[in-house]
């Protein structure tokens, strides 16, 4: 198996986990329930989308299966939002669901078009660094969507564990792919004055 048949199959369920809990907990007339209904389930159909028409040859390696089901277990930290919302009735006034959905949308597009954009960049010139479009705004702008994107997850919680599993994610698993990335990319002759001219993660910012 491989890793990305973990990771479709955890995202691809969110919606269902979601709505189990708001029916465990008679979460039917909450809106923020709903609100994260609609944007970690549609979150998780469109990362099954795009995995089948433009995987992450990442999540493409195989990978064992107490491996791949502990990435399984791990990912399940993302749902500490929706069981805090629906078990705590936790309701955001509408200012701030709107905001969220916001950020929410903003992320979305700069995860998966900046995704698409390297897809296609790779297939059509192979072997060539990425320095225009998205990624000539930041280094990593698709980790950057998927942070606004998991960010709008985690307050919607207005708890502050969500916020220290994503904090968590970022240092263990994010930041050190990131910095790995560029180790990789220090290959290509024009990656030096790549690096000096974007940031890492945030334009203009780190």
């Amino acid at each position: 198996m491989k890793w990305k048949h973990f990771i479709d199959s955890n995202k691809g369920v969110t919606f269902v986990a979601v709505l189990l809990m708001m029916a465990i907990f008679n979460q039917w007339e909450n809106p923020t329930a709903w609100v994260y209904l609609a944007l970690h389930g549609s979150y998780g159909w469109m990362w099954v989308i795009k995995s089948r028409v433009f995987p992450d040859k990442t999540w493409e390696r195989p990978v064992s299966l107490p491996a791949g089901l502990g990435i399984w277990a791990g990912l399940m930290l993302y749902w500490i939002a929706p069981l805090i919302i629906t078990s705590q009735n936790v309701r955001l006034p509408a200012f701030a669901l709107g905001l969220l959905i916001a950020l929410y949308i903003l992320g979305v597009f700069l995860h998966y078009t900046a995704d698409m954009q390297k897809y296609t960049a790779l297939k059509l010139q192979p072997g060539k660094l990425i320095t225009e479009g998205l990624w000539s705004l930041c280094r990593n702008p698709n980790y950057l969507g998927e942070f606004m994107i998991y960010l709008s997850f985690a307050l919607l919680s207005a708890h502050w564990l969500p916020l220290v599993v994503l904090a968590l994610y970022m240092l263990i698993i994010w930041f050190p792919n990131m910095y790995q990335k560029d180790r990789s990319l220090a290959r290509y002759p024009d990656f030096t004055a790549y690096k000096q001219r974007t940031k890492l993660f945030i334009p203009g910012v780190f």
